[in-house]
């Protein structure tokens, strides 16, 4: 919030030029992603004993986009609505919070479930489920699905999620281990700033109710589901109390950056970012204790 903060002061006092949030979209995209996703992934084991690890961000999503799409036609809701909350409901910052959250909450021996929910649900999400989302509304009412493929095959990210796990990482010297670590680093300071700096909290009356809807969705709507689901799955409690907790965290930055990088929901996403942020200091307390009560 500190750096959401900075970014929003800095485009009111206009201490940097007004395309500022899009080149830092820019490098995160080309340079910051794909670093990380190139250390992370082929560390990555997976075990059968994780699997609703791997399950529950995955039906949270289809549940997502089951639940939306009928929604925003009822409502009537705009394109640019509706894609941004095709991809920020279902999608939370399970690691740049989610991460440290865990660890203060449950202890650091849960990162590694953390993990896998991460990179197996969230990391593999963005690459295919936003970019099929980003491509086919931005592209307009009739969007072309070679451009929207040519899209997704060339994008830094899908190329990097390919690349670490046909080859990996453990061949790379030192050095440049050191560099891509150096590059991943800069993910949340440059992703927040351009956040910060495009953040709108006055919305117009139309993404009231998208912001509503949005919130409440992810903060309350998700983290329900994926309880149930991990006592239908019989998850053991570790996983299930981290399953709860990761499918609880505010709407990721990231996913917020992509929308915005691709002129999709500029207010309405940064807002949700935001907003989700603030509120989930009251929320996920609440899915933790709760989470406690059930799987202890």
């Amino acid at each position: 919030m500190t750096l959401i903060a900075a970014g929003w002061l800095f485009a009111r006092a206009r201490l940097l030029p007004e395309a500022t949030p899009d080149v830092l979209n820019r490098v995160v995209i080309t340079l910051c992603l794909p670093a990380l996703i190139v250390i992370h992934v082929p560390t990555l084991e997976p075990a059968w004993s994780l699997l609703p690890l791997i399950l529950i961000p995955w039906l949270l999503l289809a549940t997502t986009v089951l639940v939306i799409l009928p929604l925003a036609r009822v409502m009537a809701l705009s394109r640019e609505a509706t894609a941004a909350l095709l991809v920020l409901i279902p999608l939370g910052n399970t690691s740049f919070l989610g991460f440290p959250l865990i660890e203060a909450l449950l202890g650091q021996e849960f990162i590694r479930l953390a993990v896998v929910y991460d990179q197996f649900g969230s990391f593999l999400i963005v690459c295919t489920h936003v970019l099929f989302v980003v491509g086919w509304y931005g592209e307009g009412a009739n969007p072309d699905f070679r451009s929207m493929g040519r899209r997704i095959a060339s994008f830094p990210p899908f190329l990097a999620l390919l690349f670490a796990l046909v080859l990996g990482n453990h061949w790379f010297p030192a050095w440049l281990m050191q560099i891509i670590e150096r590059f991943a680093d800069m993910l949340l300071p440059l992703v927040t700033l351009a956040i910060g700096m495009s953040l709108r909290l006055r919305l117009v009356r139309r993404d009231r109710w998208p912001l509503v809807i949005g919130l409440l969705g992810k903060l309350a709507v998700l983290p329900g589901l994926a309880m149930i689901m991990a006592l239908l799955f019989g998850a053991e409690p570790d996983v299930a109390m981290v399953a709860v907790l990761e499918s609880a965290m505010p709407p990721m930055i990231t996913a917020a950056a992509l929308l915005t990088s691709a002129g999709l929901a500029l207010r309405l996403a940064p807002a949700m970012v935001a907003w989700g942020v603030l509120c989930s200091a009251l929320t996920v307390p609440f899915w933790f204790w709760l989470a406690g009560q059930v799987f202890s």
